[in-house]
Parts: C-alpha cells; sequence; structure tokens
C-alpha cells in the first residue's frame, strides 16, 4: 500500500514539477510585462516615450533578432510547411465559432461578430510570441514562428476584411485587398523575415561587422518588447464590455490552442511545429484586433478589456500550455 502510494505520488509530482519548470521559464517575461503597465500606469512615463520605444522595438530590435536567425536558415532545421495548414486552419475553424457565438450568445450585428471572433485568433505574436517561444522552445522553433508571423498578418486581416466587407455591403472590396497586401509587405518584421530567409537560402554567413551589431540589437528585443506591452495594456481602457471580453478570451486562450493542436496531431505535424504553433495560438489578443476595432469603430471596450485580461491569465495558461506539449 506504501509502495503504490508512493508511485503515485510521484506521478503526481512529475507534471507539476514540469509545470513549475514551465512557470520558472515564462514568469520573469512577464514580469516584464507587469514592469511596463506600472511604469505607464504611474503617470510619470509620457506616452510619447512608449510610442518611441514600440517603433524602436517593431522597426530595428525585433527585425534585428530575426533577420539575423533566418540568414543562418541554411544550418537551422527544416521546417514543416504543413504548419501553416494546421495553424490557419484553427483560425478559420474558431474564426467561424467566434462569429456564431457573438449572434446567439450577445445578439452582435455582422462587422462586431467579424471583430468579435478576430480577437478569438489574432495572437500577440510579436510582443509576446518571439520572447516566449525563444525563452521556452529554443532557437529550433523560432523558424516556425518566423513562418507563422509572415502570414499572420495578411491572412488574417484579409479574413475579417472579407468578413465585414459583407456583412456591410455584400460584396468583396480589391482596394481593401490591395491595402492589406500593401500593408503586409512593407512592414518591418515582415520584410526583415523575408530578406533574412533569402540570405539564409544562400548559404552565406554574415561577416562580423554586420553579425555582431545585429546580435547586440535582437538581444534588446526580449526586454524591450514585454515591457513595451505592458506600457500599452495600460493605455486602453477597461471598464466596460466584460462579458464579451470574457468570452474572446475564452476562445483565444482554451478553443483556439485546442483547435491548432488537434489538427497538427491530425496531420503529424513533429513535436517542435506542433509545440510552435500551439505556444502561439495560446497567447494573449494581440494589438492588431484593438487597431482593427478602431477602423470599424465597433467593440473597442471588449477588445480592449480582452487585450488586459488574455494577458493576464496568460501568465498561468502558457505555462500550462507548455507542459501539456512537452508530455
Amino acid at each position: 500500500g506504501a509502495a503504490r502510494l508512493h508511485c503515485a505520488a510521484l506521478r503526481l509530482s512529475d507534471p507539476v514539477s514540469a509545470f513549475l519548470r514551465q512557470f520558472e521559464l515564462a514568469a520573469p517575461l512577464f514580469v516584464l510585462v507587469l514592469a511596463g503597465y506600472l511604469l505607464s500606469a504611474s503617470g510619470r512615463w509620457p506616452k510619447a516615450v512608449s510610442d518611441a520605444l514600440t517603433r524602436f522595438v517593431f522597426v530595428v530590435a525585433i527585425p534585428a533578432l530575426l533577420f539575423r536567425l533566418l540568414s543562418d536558415l541554411s544550418r537551422l532545421p527544416p521546417v514543416d510547411a504543413r504548419l501553416l495548414i494546421a495553424f490557419f486552419g484553427g483560425c478559420l475553424i474558431v474564426f467561424v465559432l467566434g462569429r456564431l457565438a457573438g449572434r446567439w450568445l450577445f445578439r452582435l450585428d455582422g462587422v462586431q461578430q467579424s471583430v468579435f471572433a478576430l480577437g478569438g485568433i489574432f495572437s500577440n505574436n510579436v510582443l509576446l510570441g518571439v520572447p516566449i517561444a525563444r525563452a521556452t522552445l529554443g532557437e529550433a522553433a523560432m523558424p516556425s514562428v518566423a513562418l507563422i508571423i509572415v502570414f499572420n498578418a495578411l491572412t488574417l486581416w484579409m479574413l475579417v476584411t472579407v468578413s465585414v466587407e459583407w456583412a456591410r455591403h455584400g460584396e468583396l472590396s480589391l482596394r481593401g485587398f490591395g491595402a492589406t497586401l500593401r500593408g503586409v509587405l512593407t512592414n518591418p518584421i515582415v520584410a526583415a523575415v523575408l530578406a533574412g530567409t533569402a540570405f539564409g537560402l544562400t548559404g552565406w554567413r554574415l561577416p562580423g561587422l554586420i553579425d555582431q551589431p545585429l546580435d547586440l540589437l535582437g538581444s534588446s528585443a526580449v526586454p524591450l518588447s514585454l515591457v513595451v506591452l505592458g506600457m500599452g495594456l495600460a493605455e486602453y481602457g477597461v471598464r466596460n464590455g466584460w462579458r464579451e471580453a470574457g468570452a474572446i478570451t475564452a476562445l483565444k486562450l482554451l478553443v483556439q490552442p485546442l483547435v491548432v493542436w488537434a489538427l497538427a496531431r491530425a496531420l503529424g505535424l513533429p513535436p517542435v511545429e506542433t509545440q510552435a504553433i500551439v505556444l502561439l495560438a495560446a497567447l494573449a489578443v494581440g494589438v492588431n484586433v484593438y487597431l482593427m476595432a478602431r477602423e470599424f469603430d465597433t467593440m473597442q471596450a471588449p477588445v480592449a478589456a480582452s487585450m488586459v485580461l488574455s494577458t493576464a491569465l496568460a501568465a498561468l495558461s502558457v505555462p500550462i500550455v507548455l507542459t501539456l506539449l512537452a508530455d
């Protein structure tokens, strides 16, 4: 009897210790988010400071990190492109579920349903995904993360644009497609991924005069991006729309990673790709959803609240997801 109890205790301790290991890896990253939030909420840092830091992170630090990583692409593990099917197929399924939930649970109109559903699938891949993937999954997962980042903005913005245009006019706009495509291709992060991949495929090595400055700039991307995320969250009003925000958060942190994981398993994706895309699916709601809510002048309060709520809860849900994926 004592032996059986000891074995049961060991089995119980294994998942707990695995969770604690993942929590130890992820918790310092969320502490940086909290630090940024408190800095901004203190009122001593003007908004211009967070705007300038955000611009530096998006235009310089993260592009430098991704370009340098992918410039060595020929020496990195190959990426299974089926991960695009698993990730974006999961996004499409959850988007449809989100529209139906918005209609049935909250009586939202077509435009509101589209923004509501986008909140359930658009992750904070850059400011949160890149740092967490690098810290918890390592360099081997970064090509998969970069591939998702390239297609993420284009695919999901087009999806919601089609949904909104159809809800408003019953037709699609080529002008909207063109503007979306142009915005994605001129995005510094996407441009850095594409340029780094192109250079990496040549098999050449970056000279030290370029490689070392890129390494120094890229090393600032992880802490700065998390501080900037926290500062940004402090700027959004979150007093209204908590029912809708709770539903968006449930879609984002529970439903999307589960659907993406199921598709990855069905496709037989390798462990590295599976871990990378499920992690990205399990991240908090991205700021792009708020930008879309502002553009269409709808659901701004619930989306802002869902960003704050999902980021806070992700501090626990992300280590749980990483623990389950490691089994």
